[in-house]
């Protein structure tokens, strides 16, 4: 049988710390979709705009895609500043910056046990914002990231259809009519 410590057997899930933790997992969603939203409406805006510029340059859809990854990180980083914010309000963290850190560490859920014991639910609850605000951000790269692969790579029949008129005129020149 396992022993416990006696910090984890005094442990007891308040209310006002799941209270908070949803409000901070609901504010970490609205960053989030404000976020998604942002950076579709900016690289469509931008598509938009490089029509022509994309078909010259075919580097110019990828910095956009690149573009998007930025403000996607962006967004996450708003979003772990959210939640180091409140752990120095609270007081569940010495500064900003060791708050900052070791959220970032949560919110990719790379290590946990930083938060006092009063706070400790929150360090998993940043953790599943993380999961979700990544799959959300996956999603909308893999989106624009799938645009590009099929404006980069035509299919096959865009190429043959790009070729039809060139094998038409090799197989009259080989057939030998001149009429």
């Amino acid at each position: 049988m396992h022993e416990f410590s006696q910090r984890d057997l005094a442990y007891v899930t308040r209310l006002d710390e799941v209270l908070w933790g949803g409000l901070l997992l609901a504010l970490t969603i609205g960053i989030h979709g404000v976020g998604m939203l942002l950076t579709l409406r900016a690289t469509n805006a931008i598509k938009d705009r490089t029509t022509e510029l994309r078909s010259r340059y075919p580097a110019v859809p990828l910095g956009i895609l690149i573009l998007a990854a930025w403000m996607i990180i962006l967004t996450n980083l708003i979003e772990v500043m959210a939640w180091a914010g409140f752990f120095v309000w609270k007081g569940a963290q010495p500064s900003i910056f060791s708050a900052s850190y070791n959220a970032l560490l949560n919110y990719t859920t790379l290590a946990a046990g930083y938060l006092p014991l009063r706070w400790r639910l929150l360090e998993g609850m940043l953790g599943m914002g993380g999961l979700i605000t990544f799959a959300w951000s996956t999603s909308i790269l893999f989106t624009l990231a799938q645009e590009f692969m099929e404006q980069a790579l035509p299919t096959a029949a865009q190429r043959r259809e790009r070729q039809q008129p060139r094998l038409a005129a090799a197989a009259h020149d080989w057939s030998g009519d001149s009429g």
